[in-house]
């Protein structure tokens, strides 16, 4: 192992201090780009060991900021010194449902944004880590797993590959490991993300001796994504000691009215006495938690924030939670994702326009006659497009946006409506949210007569050719419009900016935060039809009136896009939480222990039985669950409910917990 910036005889700050400054003298004194060989020698007689920097002038600012932190640790000085210092090397990032995979995979039940979100941020961080290794004057080759499920039946994908490596990136992987059946086969199809909870122990168990055999060792930061990512990562990164991130996407909770006083006649369909539960545990196990956005924390004057709805709730007759998670504690941080700006870039780089695409998308958008890719046709072809893409199910709210633009005569004599999203025929999908909405786009299509002003194509999985797709929208002077019900971010929010297309979205979440209503963009109310659909027709005449109307908001939208939302700026904030908060770890170890035995503790008593009783994959017996994990506290002989109850009750409970009923 290699020792990195101070040696073992740097045992007493006097000495790191005196050490400092006569490293600070020395270098003061070199032309900057010295290489840092010439300085190892003088630095290894003070105690100082490789990763200062690659140069004098990085040594220098590296020493400097070190002395700052012990003269001033003020929260400033604390990020920018430990942005410095080598300690993320090796990264393991979880996402573990659907379908997670480079092509031919978007759209397929459980796959959307995710995908994408981890992809590029792999991409970002492998960047990232590669500039700040080559500036730390280290001669180190970073690792990035990301870790997701294997699927022999994989319906033409790449899910069934063992290992991928992830395009654009060097030292990337996609690692699948299968779920087992109880006898210990690979189940081979895909599972529901809400029935996803009796296999997960066993994954994360299977998953840890993955990661140790390809590192050859532990990671050093574990990241995970959605419910069931998250709780497999706690498992893991307890099992490891390992600093552990936390990425919600979107929580359940928050999507559906209710869904914790009701969980019980949901619970059959959604499963949420399992998921709300591994929330909770991922909540409160993770060091730190990443948001794209404000909202999702803490909310609005108007609504609660995805988090802050977690704090105080009840599950009746399961459980109740006092203090579930508290969105004052610093383990909350906002890091924006970005767009692969290769991909989506503006429609004005006339140079870089996929041109050789165009005839496809011609046929995509205006050809007649229904096919199996597409449904409706574009009678006018000189009216701008109104434009949506996400997965069709209720939260998406496509078949909402259907119903404003039937409703709405103006808007359907200003624009015409294209919408990507999902299946066309409900007996090819096997989702169950996602053939109500097939059926009830047909049904919608039909009462509004929205032939000839509509084209409703199927899930599109090329993200070059629709990202040349967003910008001949553009050319039509279109719009592009997010309806969500909920939406905790907005990829395609991003993405739609990024291609200079003015975006009306959703005010529910996160494209609240992402737009600057009337400046960059709008926001829409999903839940008052008549007033979004104005809303969208007041555009449209508004750009019919004033030709430069458009612009301005295309022009808004890329400077929103290049201030706040990239992937550098968004790579740089998790690496330099990573590194913060591994620090912050090794300082509070007894009170991190308490809260552990009980979360591990709550894991074996409450989550184990959840994740038991939730029916397994067709052709598995329901037998006692799989062998107890390693990972967690062997629990004793399960005495009955009330028991167990009673104990938990009656226990001094860490802060942000919950409290059985």
């Amino acid at each position: 192992m290699q020792k990195l910036m101070v040696s073992d005889t740097m045992d007493t700050m006097s000495k790191l201090q005196t050490a400092l400054l006569l490293a600070e003298v020395f270098v003061s004194g070199l032309p900057k780009d010295t290489p840092y060989l010439k300085l190892e020698q003088r630095f290894q007689e003070w105690g100082l060991e490789k990763g200062w920097g690659d140069n004098a002038e990085r040594c220098k600012e590296t020493l400097n900021c070190l002395s700052e932190v012990l003269e001033a640790p003020d929260p400033a000085n604390m990020e920018k010194f430990f942005s410095r210092v080598p300690s993320i090397f090796n990264i393991v990032v979880f996402s573990i449902h659907g379908y997670f995979g480079q092509e031919k995979v978007l759209g397929l039940p459980d796959t959307g944004g995710q995908v994408v979100y981890i992809l590029d941020q792999v991409r970002a961080m492998e960047e990232e880590l590669l500039q700040r290794i080559k500036q730390q004057g280290l001669n180190v080759t970073p690792k990035i797993l990301v870790l997701t499920r294997l699927i022999p039946d994989a319906k033409g994908t790449k899910c069934n590959v063992e290992i991928e490596p992830v395009e654009h990136t060097k030292h990337s992987n996609i690692v699948r490991v299968p779920f087992k059946s109880q006898d210990g086969k690979d189940l081979r199809h895909w599972v529901s993300r809400f029935d996803i909870y009796p296999y997960l122990e066993r994954y994360a168990q299977d998953a840890t001796a993955k990661i140790l055999k390809i590192l050859e060792g532990k990671p050093d930061l574990i990241i995970g994504n959605y419910t069931d990512g998250n709780l497999v990562a706690s498992l893991v990164s307890s099992k490891l000691g390992v600093t552990q991130g936390t990425i919600a996407h979107a929580l359940e909770k928050t999507k559906y009215e209710d869904s914790d006083v009701k969980w019980r006649e949901m619970d059959q369909k959604y499963h949420f006495s399992c998921q709300f539960t591994a929330d909770m545990i991922a909540m409160n196990t993770s060091d730190f938690i990443v948001t794209s956005t404000y909202q999702e924390i803490a909310g609005s004057k108007e609504k609660p924030g995805q988090y802050e709805q977690h704090y105080a709730f009840t599950m009746p007759g399961l459980c109740r939670f006092a203090t579930g998670i508290n969105v004052f504690d610093p383990k909350f941080n906002i890091a924006a994702p970005g767009a692969d700006q290769s991909i989506y870039f503006p429609f004005t780089q006339k140079k870089n326009r996929l041109t050789h695409l165009h005839p496809q998308i011609e046929e995509l958008l205006y050809s007649k006659g229904d096919t199996d890719e597409h449904i409706g046709h574009l009678a006018d072809r000189s009216k701008p497009i109104l434009f949506s893409m996400a997965r069709l199910d209720k939260v998406k709210n496509i078949t909402g946006l259907v119903e404003w633009y039937g409703q709405n005569k103006k808007l359907r004599e200003l624009a015409n409506l294209v919408v990507v999203a999902g299946l066309l025929d409900a007996s090819q999908s096997g989702d169950r949210e996602e053939i109500e909405e097939i059926n009830k786009m047909h049904e919608l299509i039909d009462r509004f007569q929205l032939k000839g002003h509509i084209r409703w194509i199927r899930a599109q999985t090329d993200r070059v050719r629709n990202g040349e797709l967003y910008r001949c929208i553009a050319d039509t002077k279109g719009a592009f419009v997010q309806p969500a019900l909920y939406e905790a971010f907005g990829l395609t929010v991003i993405e739609a900016m990024n291609c200079g297309l003015p975006t009306l979205a959703t005010n529910q979440g996160g494209p609240a935060e992402i737009i600057v209503d009337g400046v960059s963009g709008f926001h829409v109310n999903p839940t008052n039809g008549d007033e979004a659909g104005a809303k969208i027709a007041d555009f449209f005449q508004k750009c019919k009136e004033d030709v430069s109307y458009w612009n301005k908001l295309s022009t808004a939208a890329l400077q929103r896009i290049y201030e706040c939302y990239t992937w550098k700026i968004y790579a740089t904030r998790v690496l330099n939480m990573g590194s913060t908060y591994a620090f912050w770890k090794t300082l509070n170890k007894e009170e991190r222990q308490a809260k552990q035995c009980y979360l591990q503790m709550f894991y074996n008593l409450q989550f184990r039985n959840l994740a038991k009783a939730v029916p397994r994959a067709a052709g598995e017996q329901l037998q006692a669950s799989v062998a107890p994990s390693e990972m967690v506290v062997k629990p004793k002989e399960r005495k009955p409910q009330t028991r167990i109850q009673r104990i938990l009750t009656r226990l001094v409970v860490p802060q942000n917990l919950p409290i059985l009923e």
